[in-house]
């Protein structure tokens, strides 16, 4: 995981906030007043949320293991490449 105190706080900040989406899609779900589009708007943030979640683990791994000197298949340039599909993918 990541390495470093400061990407970890940033990681599990990013965590409570989708606890918090989540929980706002619970309370939608649970009160009989509340609008189906509303309901899927509160998902939508939800799941962009755990894609830059994933996002930014993936982007901490492929830079961290992939790419170490003497650990990697990749070039640099290769990484860098496939950092930006995974950010278009998750998109």
């Amino acid at each position: 995981m990541s390495h470093t105190k400061r990407e970890q706080v940033k990681l599990l900040n990013r965590v409570k906030r989708i606890r918090g989406q989540m929980d706002s899609v619970e309370r939608a779900l649970a009160s009989e007043e509340q609008e189906c589009a509303d309901v899927l708007m509160l998902l939508a943030a939800v799941r962009g949320g755990i894609n830059g979640l994933m996002a930014e683990v993936l982007e901490d791994h492929i830079r961290l293991h992939l790419l170490q000197d003497g650990h990697a298949p990749l070039t640099p340039e290769l990484g860098e490449d496939l950092i930006d599909l995974v950010r278009a993918y998750l998109k």
